[in-house]
This record gives C-alpha cells, structure tokens and sequence, in this order.
C-alpha cells in the first residue's frame, strides 16, 4: 500500500508533505482522500496509525485502548476519507476530486506515470506487501505410463526454471515498467545502490521513495505481508466494518452492499495459505 498526493495542490495551499498514516488524519484533508475499500487495508492503515500491526489478532491485548479505541480513530478516519472504493478511489483522483489517494502501488504507479504533479509514498511506519507465489505441487498418486508422465515429487527441472526467471534480462519488464511491481532481484543487497537508476532511466520520473517498486531499507523492515486472521479477530474486524453503518460514524460513501458481502465473507473460516 503506498499513498499518492497533488503536489500542487498541498504547495498552493502550504500543507506539510505527507509522510506516514498519522498524516491522513490531518484536519486540513477531511473530505480530500480516496481509498481502497479493503477493510483489511482500511483497519490495518488505523492499526499501523496506532503503533500496532497488519497481523494483530488481539486487538484489546495488543492494541493500547483495545477495540474501542480502534474503532474511534476508524470512525474520524472515515470522515476525513471522501469515497471508499477499490474500483474508483484512483478516479476521484485523476479528475481531482481528492487531493490524496491511498491504495495498492500496482494501481496507482501506472496511472501517476501519466500525472506531473503527483508524489507517491510509502509510510515511514511500514505498510502492507504483496507478493504473487509459485506453488509446486503435492506428489501425484496417479500412475502414469505416458512418456513425460511423473510418478511423485517436484519437477527435475524447477531449480532450472527458478534459474532462468532470475535472470537479468528476465527483469526488463519490470524495469520498463511493462509489469508493474518489483522483481526479486531487486531485494539483493548487491543491488541497493545501484538499483533506483537502473530502473529508472529512461522512464518517465515519478516523485516517490519506492526503489525499484519496493519500499527503501529502512521502511522495508518495518512492512508486513498480511497474515490469515484467527475467527476471534474477523469477528473483530466484522464488528469494526458494522460500526461504519451506525448513522452519524461519517461512513455514508462506503457502499452498504460492499460491507455486507464483507460481513458474509468474514463468518467463513479463512483458507491457510500464503500471501
């Protein structure tokens, strides 16, 4: 998750750069943010605000003030964020409806290539990362007599395919920004200085910290990938989203079928897998 904002317009009206997710509750953006209509990017940015993480599955043992105190800084969030929407949230953007704009960096670097006047930043606190997984599968308890055909284990050649898909040049659509996201070389410590121009030359400048479409050293240790939630915790989270409803919360541009569906997805057991 990055946070994307009109330097002309914080310039024009001489507001304080945006640095971290305490930022988004400045008085002076109330009404002027966008936002992903995650609700676990949503709680995690107010967990994250409070000094708590992505993955916190005790929120009344590991959050200073518990659910409540959650819930409160959800709520005045709420009322500083204009539209909470993951399909339109970069739209209100682009038109300039909102000055700030806060979702996944795989939608919102390709559309401020096209934009001058936009900085994009990853919290100084940490944020949250995603990462697309190869899996190989379980060994096959089908026999097969068919020339090619494999009785169990991993593919002979993997160590070969993850060799090739390394390769420098395997890299250059990540460079040229055909891919959006970051390329796993772009982790290795041999790479850290160098890294930022390579992938930038010859590509269209955006004002960011990112280095190479990955947060820089020092904010990179502080970022999480997001974890499955223990069914205590969404029932946590299921009560935080509910609270948007209650009339008066300032959660009126927050689509009431969306939560609902959220709710519904909340009651099943989440599935154990990677992210």
């Amino acid at each position: 998750m990055v946070i994307a904002y009109r330097k002309r317009k914080f310039q024009k009206h001489k507001l304080a750069l945006i640095k971290d997710w305490a930022d988004l509750w400045r008085p002076e953006l109330e009404g002027r943010i966008s936002m992903v209509g995650s609700p676990r990017e949503v709680v995690g940015a107010v967990l994250k605000y409070m000094g708590a993480s992505y993955n916190t599955k005790d929120i009344d043992l590991q959050v200073t003030g518990g659910r409540n105190a959650v819930q409160q800084n959800l709520v005045l969030l709420g009322r500083q964020v204009r539209l909470f929407d993951s399909t339109h949230y970069l739209k209100a953007f682009s038109v300039g409806d909102v000055w700030v704009a806060v979702g996944w960096s795989s939608d919102i670097l390709p559309v401020v290539k096209r934009m001058s006047d936009v900085a994009v930043i990853v919290p100084k606190s940490g944020t949250s990362l995603w990462a697309d997984l190869w899996a190989i599968p379980a060994a096959s308890k089908l026999q097969s007599n068919l020339i090619g055909g494999r009785v169990r284990g991993p593919s002979p050649v993997i160590h070969q395919w993850f060799e090739f898909c390394l390769q420098g040049m395997r890299a250059v659509p990540f460079k040229q920004e055909v891919v959006p996201g970051a390329t796993p070389s772009a982790l290795e410590n041999s790479l850290v200085g160098i890294v930022r121009e390579e992938f930038t030359r010859g590509n269209p400048k955006v004002d960011t910290n990112l280095i190479a479409g990955v947060p820089p050293p020092e904010i990179l240790t502080r970022c999480e990938f997001l974890e499955p939630l223990p069914d205590a915790t969404l029932l946590d989270y299921e009560w935080l989203i509910s609270s948007m409803l209650k009339p008066g919360l300032g959660f009126i541009h927050l689509a009431r079928h969306y939560i609902s569906s959220t709710i519904q997805i909340f009651q099943l057991k989440p599935p154990s897998k990677g992210i």
